[in-house]
């Protein structure tokens, strides 16, 4: 098949989604598919061949339906998440003037500014754009649910873009002193972009409430602090929180690593004692720091799904808390750093779980289901 990848987010540009669609576009290539790719003027020094267009307004659906004519793929693949397209509605329209069947992907279901009070509107163009494909991919339980009414839908997983890695003693002791630990500190850690729903404000309450019983814990907020196509709200979400963080007395006790080459956020993660990952609506496929952290066979500290989800097993693969309650995230922190032995538990659960995200599959899985929709 020739694939035609739309994404508005692709390396050098940070972000999960550029990041998915770069590996995707690397295994469907090594399955014998020709992949051509669109994406923002931003990822215009990739370092595979990327067309771009100048930004996401009405115009660009002009731009995109002449590449698209003149690459004459077989199917489109368009990786969606509101935030990349900056907040434009305007892609929803992209299967209206696609010369070819678009199929879907969403990253999540959130839904675009249009206009103040523009109320269910908003919600309708996102179910629009999914009602128009010639296919969807979910990459959640939840957003799949959402979309049961279509027949051509499918729940595909992401997988993680950050190589494993592994640390001797030596380097773990000394990659932990770099980020302010000794051997008597409980290391938490958070990895991705910080934002409310991340609920990174709650891991920094915890952190309070346990510094305050006595207990030596510190955290390492790992990679870059923010998504260069997110609006002003995340900006003023980490104003808040470095804001937070003074108050509470915690300069000495948190640490910001800043954006980092993969290879670097492997070894991080691999140096920490626990990654808390306290998203305010669950635990989900869809999250690329949580499919990270199982990846590496971290021990993982995260909420509890909004949906069921089978594979996540509390105390055997996750350790899972109630949502938006930094108490909750102290209690189950206070227990885990007594009890190493859970902890082993967890990072074995991790890495047996990982195996439901293997890239392999997930690509063999994406290019039967274009061929479904064919």
């Amino acid at each position: 098949m020739k694939i035609a990848m739309i994404s508005g987010e692709f390396p050098p540009m940070p972000g999960g989604v550029g990041d998915f669609t770069r590996i995707l576009t690397d295994k469907l290539r090594a399955l014998g598919h020709e992949v051509v790719i669109l994406s923002s003027l931003a990822a215009a020094n990739a370092i595979s061949p990327v067309s771009h267009v100048g930004g996401w307004g009405l115009w660009s659906l002009c731009r995109i339906r002449a590449w698209l004519r003149c690459a004459a793929p077989d199917i489109v693949n368009l990786q969606f998440q509101t935030a990349a397209y900056d907040m434009s509605p305007f892609i929803h329209f992209l299967p209206r003037i696609a010369s070819a069947p678009v199929v879907t992907t969403f990253h999540d279901l959130r839904f675009p500014y249009l206009f103040p009070k523009a109320g269910p509107l908003r919600d309708w163009i996102v179910l629009h754009l999914a009602r128009s494909s010639a296919g969807v991919i979910s990459a959640n339980h939840a957003d799949d649910m959402r979309l049961s009414a279509l027949s051509k839908r499918r729940l595909i997983p992401i997988g993680s873009s950050i190589p494993r890695a592994a640390l001797s003693r030596p380097e773990r002791a000394a990659l932990r002193q770099s980020m302010g630990a000794d051997d008597g500190t409980f290391l938490l850690g958070h990895f991705g972009f910080v934002n409310a729903i991340k609920g990174a404000r709650h891991i920094v309450e915890a952190l309070a409430q346990l510094r305050q019983a006595g207990q030596d814990a510190r955290l390492v907020f790992i990679g870059g602090r923010g998504n260069t196509v997110d609006g002003g709200e995340d900006t003023r979400y980490l104003r808040d929180l470095d804001a937070l963080i003074q108050q509470l007395g915690l300069a000495h006790a948190v640490r910001w690593t800043g954006f980092l080459p993969d290879v670097a956020v492997a070894a991080r993660m691999n140096a920490i004692d626990l990654m808390v990952l306290p998203f305010t609506d669950g635990a989900a496929y869809s999250r690329s720091s949580l499919i990270a952290a199982i990846h590496q066979g971290c021990a993982i500290l995260t909420t509890e799904p909004a949906v069921d989800i089978e594979a996540f097993c509390h105390k055997r693969n996750l350790w899972l808390v109630p949502r938006k309650s930094a108490e909750s995230l102290q209690i189950a922190v206070a227990r885990l750093m007594s009890n190493r032995e859970q902890l082993k538990t967890l990072r074995a659960g991790a890495a047996e779980l990982s195996k439901a995200f293997d890239w392999d599959a997930i690509a063999r899985e994406t290019a039967d289901f274009y061929q479904a929709c064919l």
